[in-house]
């Protein structure tokens, strides 16, 4: 199977740390150059880019806030004016802010879906008329969740982020398979993350208990399929993928 990414250009949302900063390494190595985002971790963003270098790719990072539309701009503008070429996006900057949602306050819920709902149309927004006007088609991946398949108690922010997100990946497909642009989605489920590093040890046994392959995910393994995607799935489009273990919810 080839996964051979070299000529190509990937901006990769989120990509400081956990799945995003394994994204970033693998389809560097396929021989994408890449584009790593960061918000805050600008520190764990250089670190990231000069991990590619090392390895013989080439790297940009650049700040954006992926909820502001301004920024998602300027982000593409960067890229096209170091690479002169933008080939994939990798949509998967998030935040979580959990909480029952009579608890919820206002700009818990606002927050989360800024983020990691209107940051992917934001970030997709801008890169469209490149990608449209290279005429070279294009691949288009969606970090979401199997919160957003099933739902989550204390996720209601997070899980109808991210059900918007595959509502959006399924539309965006049917919009851009004239131009050979794929548009996938992959829904991780519990994955060694910063985010599941806060999970309290009897949580993670009640996790554990239901995954099929008993033990939490690897960020890598996560990248391996978004790295498929990007690559050689080109007749793959309008798909979510779990990557979830066999969790039974």
């Amino acid at each position: 199977m080839k996964m051979d990414l070299k000529g190509k250009t990937a901006i990769v949302t989120g990509a400081s740390r956990g799945i995003g900063r394994a994204t970033a390494l693998a389809l560097a190595k396929a021989g994408a150059d890449i584009v790593i985002n960061y918000n805050r971790s600008g520190e764990a963003a250089e670190e990231v880019k000069a991990e590619i270098e090392a390895a013989g790719s080439r790297a940009l990072s650049v700040r954006a806030d992926v909820s502001s539309y301004s920024d998602c701009e300027a982000l593409a503008s960067a890229a096209i004016d170091h690479f002169k070429r933008i080939d994939i996006l990798i949509n998967n900057a998030g935040i979580t802010a959990d909480n029952l949602l009579i608890r919820m306050k206002p700009d818990e819920w606002s927050s989360v879906i800024d983020t990691n709902l209107t940051g992917v149309y934001n970030c997709t927004r801008a890169v469209m008329r490149p990608l449209l006007k290279q005429k070279s088609g294009g691949r288009i991946i969606n970090v979401a969740s199997v919160s957003g398949i099933y739902g989550n108690t204390g996720q209601a922010n997070y899980a109808a982020a991210k059900g918007g997100v595959i509502a959006f990946t399924k539309s965006l497909a049917k919009e851009l398979g004239s131009r050979s642009i794929t548009v996938n989605a992959v829904a991780p489920g519990f994955i060694e993350t910063d985010m599941t590093g806060e999970l309290t040890e009897q949580f993670r046994e009640g996790v554990l208990s239901r995954i099929a392959l008993g033990r939490l995910g690897r960020a890598e393994e996560v990248a391996e399929v978004i790295l498929f995607l990007a690559s050689s799935a080109s007749y793959v489009t309008g798909q979510v993928i779990a990557v979830d273990g066999c969790l039974a919810l």
